[in-house]
């Protein structure tokens, strides 16, 4: 499993950031190769994705959720991968935004495209992309300001 940890500091309050990230259906306006996200219930989303070339299809559930702190995810089904987004306030229009993803590459493509550090960088341009985006923005496109809880080991 390659696993990848990447941070950007964004201009934006800690809760516009947190709560930009929670409307998971938005992820394609800044996430390269994600193609669509159908949240199915509060802890579910399926997602659609194409890496060089490479078609998947996963669900995943959201297994830690704390309003401007973190959200955790790991998947389903299909393709492994799980992370966690954390949020630091830096001060009162500052956010660090700080992502750690691990993902099980399949195949002959997605291993050479592992071994070249692609994973790291399709993370760090998500997170400049995700910086642009909410900064052009000023505010978020919705909220959810739920918990969930972590399940018990």
């Amino acid at each position: 499993m390659s696993s990848v940890v990447e941070s950007v500091d964004v201009a934006v309050p800690v809760r516009t950031a947190y709560d930009q990230w929670t409307q998971f259906e938005e992820f394609p306006r800044f996430m390269e190769g994600v193609k669509r996200i159908e949240q199915t219930s509060d802890t579910m989303t399926h997602w659609e994705v194409e890496l060089a070339g490479v078609k998947r299809e996963f669900d995943a559930q959201i297994t830690e959720q704390i309003p401007d702190e973190r959200v955790a995810w790991t998947s389903t089904g299909g393709t492994k991968h799980n992370g966690m987004v954390t949020f630091q306030r830096l001060d009162d229009g500052h956010t660090r935004v700080t992502t750690r993803v691990e993902v099980d590459p399949e195949g002959i493509i997605e291993r050479v495209g592992d071994k070249v550090g692609l994973l790291k960088v399709r993370v760090k341009g998500d997170l400049t992309r995700f910086k642009e985006f909410i900064e052009a923005r000023g505010t978020e496109t919705g909220a959810w300001r739920g918990e969930v809880n972590r399940p018990a080991p």
